[in-house]
């Protein structure tokens, strides 16, 4: 049985610190990033998220904790995250390499006090990844690790 999952929401960060934008879409740049995200290049492209993670996190921590408040910019159901490192994850048509697990910073504290010690155990903080392709990420796309896939 496939382990597929969903794209539940996405976010484009303006800046550097600054709003979190939600949209329904987002174009992906292989080897650069999401149009119109602060992070282009590097090895933080794309910052993504478990939806799962934040259900446990509203009951442990606070109900009023939103996965907006993580500032990544993808929030996917289904498929696990943790210990994924090198894994390759396809969000609709776009491959992400994960390259590594995403930590929280004081960002997160600012957000929600205890949010970022409620985030550090068990990668809860997400992945951040390498795109490896051009194309639009949307909102209800499915998602799935590469190996899943039929050959």
């Amino acid at each position: 049985m496939e382990n597929l999952g969903r794209v539940e929401r996405i976010w484009i960060k303006r800046g550097k610190g600054g709003p979190m934008d939600p949209t329904p879409r987002a174009r992906a740049v292989a080897g650069k990033g999401l149009v119109g995200n602060a992070d282009q290049g590097g090895r933080r492209q794309v910052t993504i998220i478990e939806h799962d993670v934040w259900d446990r996190l509203r009951a442990e921590l606070d109900a009023r904790v939103e996965p907006v408040m993580r500032r990544a910019n993808v929030l996917v159901s289904g498929v696990a995250l943790k210990g994924t490192r090198g894994r390759i994850l396809q969000l609709g048509h776009v491959r992400v390499r994960v390259l590594g697990e995403t930590r929280p910073c004081e960002q997160m504290d600012a957000a929600m006090p205890g949010l970022r010690r409620a985030l550090e155990p068990e990668w809860r903080g997400g992945v951040f990844g390498e795109l490896l392709d051009d194309g639009d990420i949307s909102v209800g796309d499915v998602v799935r690790w590469q190996e899943d896939q039929p050959s």
